[in-house]
Formats: C-alpha cells, structure tokens, sequence
C-alpha cells in the first residue's frame, strides 16, 4: 500500500506537458508500429473474426432473436468494440513496459527535453489511435457482412477513442505496479476477460442477477457497446447520451493518475 501511494503522488499536480513533444513521443511510436503493422493487426484481426463465425454462424442459428435483432446482427457491433479493447490493453501493457523497462525507451527519451509526463501521454495517444484503427478494420468486416444499417456507423470512431483512452488508463496504471510480464496475467484475467464475457457482447446484461446487474454499468466496454450497436443498427436514441458522457467523464477523472504512476515508478 505504501508502494502504491508512492506511486499516486503528484496526481493531482498540474501535468507538465508540450504538446508538440507528446505528438513527438506518438510519431515516434507510429514509426516502429509502421514497420509491424501487418503481424500486429492479423494477431488482433483473426480472434474477433473466430468468434464472429463460430458464435454468429455456428451458436447463432440455436439463439433466438435478442430484441429484434439476430444473434449475429446482436454480436457483430459489440466485437467491434471488443476488439479495439483488446488491441489497447495489450499494447499499453505488455508494450509499454517493455519500452519502459527492457528497452529502456521512456529513460532515453526524458533525456532529451521531452518530459515523462510528454512521454506518457504520447503512449496513450498511441494506444489511443492503434485501439480505433483495430476498431475500425474489424468494422470493414463488419461492412463486409452486409451487417452495417445506418449512415450513423460513421461516427464510429468517437465511441472507439473514448473507450480506447479509458483502457489506455486502465492498463497504464497497471503496468506502473507491474513487477515483470507474468504479472499481467492478473490483469487480463482479472478485469479485461469479465470485462469481454459479462459487458453486452453475447447477450444482454438484463440476464444477469440483480446483485451483479449494476456491474457492467462500470465497465467502459459496456458503454462503448452500448453506443457502438446503435450507431452499426441504425436505433440512434438521446439515451446513447449518458453512455458518451460516462466515458468522457471517466476519462477526465482518471487521465491524470497513469502521468504521476508511470512516473514516480521510474524515478523510483
């Protein structure tokens, strides 16, 4: 606990950042994606694609409709979402730390007058962008499908950008505890997989029991989905507002706190 209040000082410090360097720090990090790009999008492309058959096509044809819709027109929206979650969170913590440890990327670039504070929001700009653009090639499959209703679809990339920021967040500050690479298993098993399995994906969260029906409503993969299968289906409403707002909320409260941890980690 100690550790971690260490870790948590300066968080409520006004962030010492330029913005022409934290553009810098994400050039940087598209330069070395740019040479990978095509392993790295197949890795995250072909899992969401697997289930998309086997749970639309294969389990599909045994679901009845979920309000209105098929299961496949049910499925596909929401591992569009699913998909740029899984995208951020591995990059922004098996990738970040190794550029913040075995690389020793994060040192060599604060001794240059980039700050750590430029250079963790550089990151999560990255994570950012790689989340939407992982989002957005599985949408192209999605279009594919015939599965896409509405104009709405192109606003796609908001809903993405928040929920990628959020989990951009959410993995940063684990990766500022993390001890080594085993350790991230936790996380994933911990809070990424319930995120995945119980947040809207395969089927409506008003199944759960009433004691665990308030916990998807804290996820950000929820309200992502939550705006993402309207947009994809056409049902637009002024309810997807509260969705929006709690991810742009999320991401105002808790920005500042990955910038102190990831920071205070090095300097210790």
């Amino acid at each position: 606990m100690k550790k971690i209040k260490r870790l948590l000082s300066g968080v409520t410090t006004v962030p010492d950042l330029s913005w022409p360097l934290v553009m810098k720090v994400f050039y940087r990090n598209m330069l070395v994606f740019k040479k990978t790009w095509q392993a790295n999008i197949m890795f995250n492309f072909v899992e969401p694609m697997l289930y998309l058959w086997a749970m639309g096509f294969g389990l599909g044809t045994y679901v009845s409709q979920i309000n209105g819709l098929s299961y496949i027109q049910y499925l596909a929206p929401a591992l569009i979402a699913s998909s740029a979650m899984f995208a951020t969170s591995y990059e922004m913590t098996y990738g970040s730390f190794t550029r913040m440890g075995y690389q020793k990327t994060f040192h060599g670039m604060v001794a240059t007058p980039v700050s750590m504070d430029d250079v963790v929001m550089g990151e999560i700009l990255y994570g950012t962008c790689k989340g939407v653009l992982y989002g957005v090639v599985f949408f192209m499959v999605v279009v594919m499908f015939g599965l896409v209703k509405s104009v709405w679809a192109l606003l796609l990339p908001v809903p993405l950008a928040l929920m990628a920021m959020s989990f951009c967040v959410m993995s940063l500050i684990w990766t500022s505890i993390a001890p080594n690479y085993d350790s991230f298993g936790y996380f994933f098993t911990l809070f990424i997989s319930p995120m995945f399995l119980f947040g809207g994906v395969f089927f409506p969260v008003d199944n759960l029991p009433d004691w665990a029906g308030f916990l998807p409503w804290l996820t950000p993969l929820y309200h992502a989905v939550q705006l993402i299968r309207p947009l994809i289906l056409g049902q637009v409403s002024w309810a997807m507002l509260s969705d929006l707002i709690w991810l742009l909320i999320f991401v105002v409260l808790t920005l500042r706190i990955p910038l102190a941890m990831v920071k205070n980690r090095l300097i210790q």
